[in-house]
């Protein structure tokens, strides 16, 4: 591995069949020559992060939900923020994003948020990993796409046409591969 992919957004590609990661934009937060680990940042679960969090931490009722992060350890949570303030440099994924799964951290941000400090954050349930040279494989194959600038995606309104529009603007920067168009007939 020639540098890490850390702080880049995986983007499925159309050809990538697993119903895990089918349409899915992936944070990457760690990669290294011996492993890879990501949040899946387009998939919003039906639990809302009051009812996760109850009876640990006092967060107000809401619509807010947790994200299923991946198919690896469901039971972990971890949560996603923009907080210089709250983020340390173990935490710091990409410029303006921290990743927070210890208590300590993850319980001064959700007070923070709570507090209305003016933070974004996310929480999310479980993650994305690969072993050794995985990751590589998978992106030697064409399995996903890269591309290096999160920050306008990960807290995106409509997680739903994250996937899309992270798929436009691959192609947009890439104008040697094909665009793929709505209508056949438009080629």
């Amino acid at each position: 591995m020639s540098e890490s992919l850390k702080g880049q957004l995986l983007i499925a590609g159309y050809r990538l069949r697993d119903a895990n990661f089918f349409k899915t934009a992936v944070l990457l937060v760690e990669h290294s020559d011996t492993s890879a680990m990501g949040l899946v940042i387009n998939r919003p679960s039906s639990i809302t992060v009051a009812n996760a969090l109850a009876g640990h931490f006092e967060f107000p009722e809401g619509n807010e939900l947790v994200y299923v992060g991946g198919p690896v350890e469901p039971a972990a949570l971890f949560i996603l923020h923009d907080s210089i303030k709250h983020g340390s440099e173990e935490e710091h994924v990409a410029p303006g994003l921290y990743v927070a799964s210890c208590a300590e951290s993850f319980e001064g941000v959700i007070e923070a948020a709570v507090n209305d400090d003016p933070l974004r954050c996310r929480v999310y349930s479980g993650c994305a990993g690969w072993g050794p040279g995985q990751l590589e494989e998978e992106l030697g194959r064409g399995d996903w796409m890269l591309l290096d600038d999160p920050e306008d995606f990960v807290f995106h309104d409509d997680p739903y046409c994250v996937w899309e529009e992270l798929v436009n603007a691959v192609y947009a920067r890439h104008r040697l591969l094909p665009h793929p168009s709505v209508s056949p007939e438009w080629n």
